[in-house]
């Protein structure tokens, strides 16, 4: 009896991505993970639209490249498969015994997708792997990733097979633009910093914050950035000079930055029962007829929406939350004018402010990143391995790869 011929995996190989032979194969691996991370059961999911542009989330960082994985197909041409971005800096990773910051150069991996029917194969594994190949030829001493916790998935690739180990636990903070502005705080005056200004007072107070990325100018400078703002006590002197701030700031201050993703990608709410998108939408109506009232209403997420993400939330002295709530009100009014569907920023689990961000709860997420270090040896010695290091209070969430 003949014996049976086994099936051959197709061979996979894994390549820099053409932006004219690859866009429409990304598009649908794109649209097949996020159908698939609902479990096609007709359950919510959030849906990305990259505008067309797949490299949008990384192609504003310094350095950055994005891989594809295809095979063969029967008719003798191609399949994308998989795909993985990554990009490389030079950011704080802690501060020396002279209060001097430490620049490291690391790399970030992320936007890893795999076709649904290609899971199981090592196809993610071989995508992480040539990105860290390119990772060292760029010098870069550590690699890391962000994901949800719960997504067990993820978590179990990089940390069981590919040498990651949990690292930080950051919270994501989402809050929703309602319709009506609002009031801004009588207890706090905001001014908006020039870009230079902007950079002398990160640099100042930033300098030995995690992920703190050296080439801050560029990101203040950047088209996507709408502006720095400065919170200061209601009557506090303010005469525009930065110089003069640092020496002497008063008792209790705050900063934060606004980053316009709406121009990079809209995300979109898809599955939602009838009934609560109908909900949602009462309360938006209830808003617009009576918004003296100042109902809280929900922002149609159900249609492809933008946001707004504050990054470099800081401050100081004991009413610095408050400040940064009056940061927050701010941004949420230039959310609102700009018509964006959600503000949204990333913290420390034990940032000094946090407590001053408004959100809601279930618009948010847990994150967990991991690193791994893929340099021999270490570029300064009061670091050591700086995947073994205590987490600091703060942490700085780039947002260009946000």
């Amino acid at each position: 009896m003949a014996e049976a011929a086994v099936e051959e995996e197709p061979v996979v190989m894994v390549r820099e991505y053409d932006d004219v032979r690859d866009r429409g194969g990304v598009e649908e691996v794109e649209r097949e993970c996020e159908v698939g991370s609902s479990g096609g059961g007709g359950e919510m999911c959030l849906f990305t639209d990259l505008l067309g542009d797949p490299l949008c989330r990384i192609r504003n960082s310094p350095d950055f490249l994005m891989l594809v994985a295809e095979t063969a197909t029967g008719d003798g041409g191609a399949e994308v498969i998989g795909l993985v971005r990554g990009c490389v800096k030079s950011v704080v990773s802690g501060g020396s015994h002279s209060k001097d910051p430490i620049y490291t150069k690391v790399a970030y991996i992320l936007g890893l997708r795999v076709s649904p029917n290609h899971r199981r194969k090592g196809v993610g594994r071989m995508l992480v792997e040539r990105m860290e190949q390119w990772f060292r030829q760029k010098g870069a001493e550590y690699s890391y990733m962000a994901t949800e916790q719960d997504n067990e998935a993820s978590v179990r690739l990089f940390t069981s097979r590919c040498g990651y180990t949990k690292f930080r636990t950051p919270s994501l903070l989402v809050h929703p633009v309602f319709r009506h502005a609002l009031k801004p705080s009588r207890r706090a005056s905001i001014v908006r910093l020039e870009p230079r200004d902007a950079e002398r007072l990160y640099r100042w107070h930033f300098a030995a914050v995690e992920f703190f990325p050296a080439d801050i100018d560029a990101v203040l400078t950047n088209a996507l950035s709408l502006g720095t703002f400065l919170a200061i006590p209601a009557g506090s002197r303010w005469d525009g000079d930065v110089e003069a701030f640092l020496a002497a700031p008063p008792a209790s201050w705050a900063v934060l930055s606004v980053w316009n993703c709406m121009e990079a990608f809209r995300l979109e709410v898809r599955g939602a029962p009838r009934l609560m998108r109908a909900a949602a939408g009462a309360t938006r109506l209830v808003d617009r007829a009576a918004p003296w009232l100042r109902i809280p209403s929900i922002p149609n997420l159900f249609a492809p929406f933008g946001l707004y993400f504050l990054y470099g939330l800081g401050g100081a002295g004991t009413d610095a939350p408050r400040l940064v709530r009056a940061l927050c009100r701010h941004a949420h009014n230039m959310a609102r004018h700009g018509g964006c569907g959600v503000v949204a920023t990333e913290v420390a689990a034990l940032e000094p402010v946090r407590a001053g961000v408004p959100h809601w709860e279930r618009l948010g997420a847990e994150d967990l990143w991991c690193i791994k270090r893929l340099a021999d040896g270490y570029s300064h010695g009061p670091l050591g391995d700086w995947t073994k290091a205590e987490p600091g209070r703060s942490i700085f969430v780039d947002p260009r790869e946000f």
